[in-house]
């Protein structure tokens, strides 16, 4: 191990850590692998000769035995073979603190351990009581945390998040110092966290390549929000990179851990709004001790829902439903009014046609739309009557293949295969609106029978795109359970129908929850943080996010005209990923249609991907893709490709679409514009020179 050009301190505390790890991974390994009933039986003798011990102990060796005791203990209440650490990789983070009685050192993981004669103690971080005193308190303060049986108090003597890969120590992060090996093996020190070293390669949240456990990181708003108890639901806000995703996971993980015959992974349920985010989930859940717990997108699970109530196949979708009806129909007041609709003793049809029918001739009521309109203090046009009038009566028509259906197999398809009516104004014929779909699924569950899954948890992520409808349908899925997580940010919100806060936990059924709001936003650096909230302008909350470290500057690049700009873009990138080839790249435009249009001027490059639909690797290389697609995720080094006046105008939506796409920069953030500005940036573009 070199250490020439170290610190006194950082080389102490490497061979202290050493040390220890030679000392954990003798004991794991001396000791064969259980059975369940060898382990159990291993256990029973441990905790024998622990009562043993203790019995004779001194009063300064007594907490320490106590503590043992209770870890021994939890591990033999746990159903099946009892966990054991990976000597690879055994724990993630160590604390020493010191009281009356004596100095206890331990270390945190994902199973327990202990080897009192190696006086070796690895302790669950989900259940054990030390792990509170890890996440609530930092080195040298003084702490006071009830352990089991007693008051302990005393000071944190040391504190530090340890990289363990394939054996071998790979950093170690203090409060205030940072030691990290280097790729010859040398070690280096810095006072920079070790998560934000380097330029962006890595710094990206993909899993299992991360430097450091996020587990360890949790800071303690973050900790105190995940030990919410499974009686009552939470409320996570927080800005951009703030933690709610990671608090919703390690709330889960723990609620698995602490009660799993309660908490089954099949009455457990993670709905996200985009196919990006919910795959991030399913590579997250297993490595934070969840479970292969059911995961999709809100638009799946309407599908599957109506399925499954009104026993038919999957209803036909209309691709292109005009924004206005999107609009329309994912607004509150037409959640508050249906409802009201379906009052007793009101006579409201139960299949699926006769259902549909039902709405459609409310969305085709001219009387009830303008009233809408004039109530909602100008968030609808009026021009969104008559084109959810001519929408919604086009949808009730009946496709030409249908019409003609029987007559000659051959004619009800057009020469290319494609249905006859697509692309013409009867291609919505026979379809509903993906927003009607949780419109029926209220109408059913107000009238007729619940859904008939009954969970026991639901995580709901990226919530602010949710309307007042999905909710509700989804408060019935958990029954008289109300244990729900619930994370999101109504800065990042793309879809019409935001309610507020309270009104949404009221409709899920959850008026009760518990609210933690986040307010140090590890993600992004200070200049993306600074950026993001001149963008949002108006809509920026009072307190503005702390942002948790500094950072590259933002680029600013002009261009007279888009093929400069594609130019520019793709040498730039191509002297990246030259430069840094384990960085992950978002080139993120307003919309899908950009996405491809854009991605031909940047296909040569041999890790460049047209990202659509979510269909994200987590890799690293270049990713063309959309707002939409990019919600809860982040990438190194984030390309708006085209922040114009014309792609972002100042409008509320706009400044919260380009907050959204801005917002997912770990290490830095590039604007270019062909054209002029956008003037969510202009300011901040002339200032920058760009």
């Amino acid at each position: 191990m070199s250490l020439e050009g170290l610190s006194q301190q950082a080389v102490a505390v490497l061979r202290e850590e050493e040390d220890w790890l030679g000392r954990v991974q003798a004991s794991l390994r001396s000791s064969h692998r259980p059975s369940s009933d060898d382990g159990r039986r291993s256990l029973r003798l441990s905790l024998e000769a622990l009562r043993d011990e203790a019995a004779a102990a001194t009063p300064a060796d007594l907490p320490a035995l106590l503590q043992q005791m209770t870890s021994v203990r939890a591990l033999l209440e746990r159903p099946g073979a009892p966990p054991r650490p990976d000597a690879d990789s055994p724990y993630f983070a160590h604390l020493r603190v010191r009281e009356d009685s004596g100095t206890t050192d331990c270390f945190l993981g994902r199973a327990g351990y202990v080897d009192a004669p190696a006086d070796v103690r690895i302790v669950d971080w989900r259940s054990a009581a030390l792990a509170r005193v890890f996440y609530r308190y930092r080195e040298g303060d003084a702490f006071e945390e009830q352990l089991p049986g007693r008051l302990a108090q005393g000071t944190v003597e040391a504190r530090r998040v340890l990289v363990v890969r394939d054996g071998r120590l790979e950093a170690v992060l203090g409060d205030s110092f940072a030691i990290s090996r280097t790729g010859d093996g040398r070690w280096r020190e810095g006072p920079e966290p070790y998560r934000t070293l380097g330029g962006g390669a890595g710094t990206a949240a993909r899993p299992a390549t991360g430097p450091a456990d996020v587990t360890a990181l949790l800071d303690r708003a973050q900790y105190d929000a995940m030990e919410t108890g499974s009686d009552r639901a939470l409320l996570v806000v927080g800005s951009a990179g703030s933690g709610k995703t990671t608090v919703a996971l390690h709330r889960l993980a723990k609620l698995r851990h602490d009660d799993p015959r309660h908490f089954p992974c099949e009455r457990i349920r993670v709905l996200v709004p985009e196919e990006g985010l919910c795959r991030l989930w399913r590579r997250l859940l297993e490595p934070a001790g969840a479970g292969p717990v059911q995961t999709g997108t809100l638009a799946a699970w309407s599908r599957q829902a109506v399925r499954s109530l009104f026993r038919l196949r999957d209803p036909r979708i209309c691709d292109d439903t005009p924004p206005l009806v999107a609009q329309v129909k994912r607004h509150p007041l037409v959640f508050e009014r249906l409802r009201a609709r379906l009052a007793p003793p009101a006579k409201v049809p139960q299949s699926f046609p006769g259902l549909r029918r039902w709405l459609a001739e409310i969305f085709s009521d001219r009387s009830f739309l303008g009233a809408l309109a004039d109530d909602c203090a100008g968030e609808l046009p009026r021009t969104a009557v008559e084109e959810t009038v001519r929408h919604t009566m086009a949808q009730l028509g009946t496709p030409t293949s249908q019409q003609i259906e029987g007559w000659d197999e051959a004619r009800t398809r057009a020469l290319d295969g494609r249905p006859l009516d697509e692309g013409t104004p009867q291609g919505v014929a026979g379809t509903v609106d993906a927003e009607d779909l949780p419109l029926l699924l209220l109408a059913r569950v107000e009238r007729g029978r619940p859904p008939s899954q009954n969970l026991v948890h639901l995580v709901l992520d990226e919530a602010e795109d949710l309307s007042l409808a999905e909710l509700h349908a989804l408060g019935r899925l958990l029954g008289g359970q109300r244990c729900a997580t619930v994370a999101g940010d109504e800065m990042q919100q793309t879809q019409p129908g935001w309610a507020g806060w309270d009104a949404m936990l009221g409709a899920l059924g959850a008026r009760g929850a518990r609210t933690c709001r986040l307010q140090v936003s590890y993600r992004c650096p200070r200049p993306v943080a600074e950026l993001a909230r001149r963008i949002l302008g108006p809509l920026a909350p009072d307190a503005a996010a702390q942002a948790a470290r500094d950072g590259a500057p933002t680029g600013f690049f002009a261009f007279p005209d888009e093929p400069g700009a594609q130019v520019f873009l793709a040498s730039a990138l191509r002297d990246l990923s030259e430069r840094e080839p384990a960085a992950s790249v978002a080139v993120v435009a307003r919309d899908a249609a950009a996405a491809r249009e854009l991605f031909p001027a940047l296909a040569e490059m041999p890790d460049a991907r047209l990202v659509q639909g979510g269909d994200f690797t987590f890799d690293p290389g270049v990713d063309v893709t959309d707002v939409d697609a990019v919600k809860g995720l982040e990438f190194d080094y984030v390309v708006v490709p085209d922040a114009t006046a014309a792609a972002y105008p100042d409008t509320d939506e706009a400044r919260r679409r380009l907050h959204v796409a801005a917002t997912r920069a770990t290490h830095q953030l590039w604007l270019l514009a062909s054209g002029s500005w956008s003037p969510l940036v202009a300011d901040a573009a002339r200032e920058a020179g760009g």
